[in-house]
């Protein structure tokens, strides 16, 4: 057995909680030794839970004993924890897609499997979440307990420029403990490697005033080694210029192409007119004039934003009228019953 090395700590369950079921969804590669002191965790701060709860672990392809570890201590704790085991490993966004799909609650929280996200804030942050009827609680790692300069000034920058492109206004956009009601979550997909952009993400479908955070708890890692390092700050720096892309043009990309060939356009019209009353005119020569070349190759490109646009919009009509088509491949899933597959305390409610 694996000590857990998480300090002591009682579980805090609010007061009137509306009623509901959860569902804490942990995607997970190559975390062998954290798996039962994550599962030790989640079931203390969850064993007095008065409403259905249940742990949806995702096996991201681990390449060490994680998988062996996660049906051991399932079959030990019972039916509601279950396990999607993908079939190679396909990355953080499409392991918490994964989870996503498979969790079965009304509302929903993700978080890290290294242990540095404590699940004792989940309970405050569901009663917040229901009771000011939003969408998404965000953690904030006020305290952070990572290294300064590899970890933490590269997120402050990131969180910073992402807000501002965004327009949702959050301290910790990489922190993975967030509650989500599962009726708006469900409506977002993700791929590639958007899972840092979730908050963003869920705004096309939502409100940003239905976007919150909240201080949580954060560890620093004990066990296995961190998969995030230097080069993550610049896919983010790529990942947000799609996710601005998006966000503003994902229904009318038209504009967005067309608008640069209009402007290209025009530029190389106003080049090429000018040379013409040159020509006409004046009778200059203007057959080897460079800017000639240029406002020609102007219009040319400001010919194919437009095409490139009128392609983006029959690709973004083929998008939006397209099925289910997933990020992942995962092992087939034992198929429970509304009513199974959940632990619950012996509480008495009131309706």
């Amino acid at each position: 057995m694996t000590k857990n090395p998480l300090p002591p700590a009682q579980p805090d369950i609010p007061a009137d909680l509306p009623e509901h079921s959860l569902s804490v969804v942990v995607p997970m590669y190559n975390e062998a030794e954290n798996v039962e002191p994550l599962l030790e965790r989640i079931h203390l701060a969850l064993g007095p839970y008065p409403w259905p709860w249940e742990v949806v672990l995702v096996d991201d392809g681990s390449s060490d004993a994680t998988p062996a570890e996660l049906k051991r201590c399932a079959e030990a704790y019972g039916p509601h924890v279950r396990v999607v085991e993908l079939m190679r490993n396909f990355k953080q966004t499409a392991a918490m897609q994964a989870g996503l799909d498979a969790a079965r609650g009304s509302v929903i929280a993700t978080m890290d499997g290294d242990l540095q996200n404590d699940p004792i804030d989940i309970p405050r942050m569901v009663s917040r979440l229901l009771k000011e009827e939003l969408d998404l609680v965000a953690g904030w790692r006020k305290n952070r307990q990572d290294g300064l300069w590899l970890r933490k000034i590269p997120s402050r920058i990131a969180n910073r420029l992402i807000a501002r492109l965004t327009g949702v206004h959050l301290r910790d956009y990489g922190c993975s403990l967030k509650i989500f009601r599962g009726s708006a979550i469900k409506n977002v997909r993700l791929y590639g490697e958007m899972h840092r952009f979730i908050p963003a993400w869920l705004a096309t479908v939502t409100t940003p005033k239905r976007i919150a955070q909240e201080v949580v708890t954060h560890h620093a890692r004990v066990f296995g080694e961190s998969k995030y390092g230097i080069s993550r700050t610049f896919r983010v720096v790529l990942d947000l210029v799609f996710v601005y892309f998006f966000m503003r043009y994902r229904t009318r990309p038209g504009h967005f192409f067309g608008g640069i060939g209009i402007g290209l356009g025009a530029l190389g019209g106003v080049i090429l007119a000018y040379l013409a009353a040159l020509k006409l005119f004046l009778g200059e020569s203007i057959g080897t004039r460079p800017l000639l070349f240029g406002g020609f190759f102007l219009v040319i490109a400001g010919i194919q934003m437009v095409t490139s646009g009128v392609l983006a919009e029959l690709l973004a009509r083929v998008y939006f009228e397209s099925g289910d088509t997933r990020p992942y491949l995962a092992q087939p899933m034992k198929t429970l019953a509304d009513n199974e597959g959940w632990a619950q305390a012996e509480v008495a409610h009131d309706h």
